[in-house]
């Protein structure tokens, strides 16, 4: 298959290059190495710019106001963004609009009004609330979060969840709870104002990361309005598993955007480090290093590429998300690694984004789906929808 650009992806992947080199990189400059945000008014700054490079909210359909960009595109776009020392967490700051909570564009007329125009314009922030303490990698079967009907207009929730990226920062969000018997056909999503009384963002999860990553969320007698479930009752795993595909492709490409970087600097560094008399380039095993990397970039690169072409073409593509997921997080952390030993002691200095990039790798083996998960995704559809 050719993916050679086109003359519009090249003119797209030029312009998102000299942003991050323009915009992004002198800004780190003089952030915190583990900085995750920037001011609002910096990042207003920002998003103006995008806006008029066409590319403000890449997650959006075209019909709420997003570019009209192809997922090939997606994907050479997340590769560009990722290659900065936030990249892997939060790609350019947001100034591309962000990561969406896609679910709400299947919201009712007034809950879209209420709920994702907001969030589209940048106004209100939005967290996602799927994985509890018993387990996060099957939730359809792990959600213990219940929910009962109180009267006609209301429902009762009652839960935990955790791993919950930005609830301690959000005005609203998705929970998903359980209102039926087991298994997927049982959970309904329901869209929840976290000033609502019952609604407690109980701590915050500490990580790798130095910055806040994830919270845990307490649920007590919480009503909800009947009108606030997104779907059908029941529907919320559907909802909830409806984009997963589509959304692993471009977060694969990240992680592939940073083992770029990583790569490229391992490579500059290996020419000019001399040890006893001689570049560390001319070291058989510095060399063997980097041809591994090289190896691991380009077999990533066409997997990730594939899969988004076949979702272009609106061909069945979840095994190759997988696939996707599961070979970009894994060979760029050896990637990412490989690069920390190439520059020894500088390698795990924050004088360099490569120890964040190596931190954040080591969650992306994990985020979206552990790896373990994609494997058994992809012999699932291998061997048949049977495979528990």
């Amino acid at each position: 298959m050719d993916f050679s650009l086109t003359e519009e992806q090249t003119i797209i992947v030029d312009m998102v290059r000299r942003f991050v080199r323009d915009e992004i990189l002198p800004l780190e400059m003089g952030l915190d190495p583990d900085a995750d945000e920037v001011s609002p008014e910096i990042l207003t700054q920002l998003t103006e710019k995008t806006k008029a490079m066409g590319l403000y909210g890449l997650d959006t359909p075209p019909e709420y106001g997003g570019p009209d960009i192809d997922m090939v595109t997606r994907v050479l776009i997340a590769i560009e963004c990722s290659q900065h020392r936030a990249g892997i967490y939060v790609p350019c700051y947001g100034a591309f609009g962000g990561a969406r909570q896609a679910q709400l564009f299947e919201a009712t007329a007034s809950q879209k009004e209420k709920y994702l125009y907001p969030m589209l314009r940048g106004e209100k922030r939005v967290f996602f609330g799927l994985s509890e303490p018993s387990g996060g990698s099957d939730p359809a079967r792990s959600i213990q979060t219940r929910a009962v009907r109180d009267g006609n207009d209301h429902w009762v929730l009652n839960g935990t969840k955790l791993w919950i990226s930005g609830a301690d920062r959000a005005d609203y969000g998705l929970v998903f709870a359980r209102t039926g018997g087991e298994g997927r056909s049982g959970v309904t999503a329901f869209i929840v104002e976290t000033s609502w009384p019952g609604f407690n963002v109980s701590r915050v999860v500490h990580t790798l990361r130095s910055a806040k990553y994830a919270t845990e969320i307490q649920i007590d007698n919480l009503r909800v309005p009947h009108e606030n479930i997104l779907g059908e009752e029941g529907g919320g795993f559907a909802i909830a598993n409806d984009r997963l595909a589509r959304q692993r492709v471009p977060y694969a490409a990240e992680c592939l955007g940073a083992a770029i970087k990583a790569h490229e600097m391992a490579v500059e560094y290996s020419k000019i480090r001399e040890t006893f008399g001689a570049s560390l380039s001319s070291r058989q095993g510095i060399q063997w290093m980097l041809v591994e990397n090289e190896i691991d970039i380009r077999a990533a690169r066409l997997l990730v590429l594939d899969a988004a072409a076949k979702s272009d073409k609106g061909l069945p593509f979840r095994t190759e998300s997988a696939i996707a997921k599961l070979v970009c997080s894994e060979n760029a952390f050896k990637v990412v690694d490989r690069s920390m030993q190439i520059h020894g002691g500088l390698g795990v200095a924050k004088d360099l984004p490569l120890e964040r990039w190596f931190r954040e790798m080591r969650i992306r083996r994990i985020g979206e789906g552990p790896s373990e998960v994609q494997k058994h995704v992809i012999a699932r559809d291998i061997i048949g929808s049977s495979l528990r």
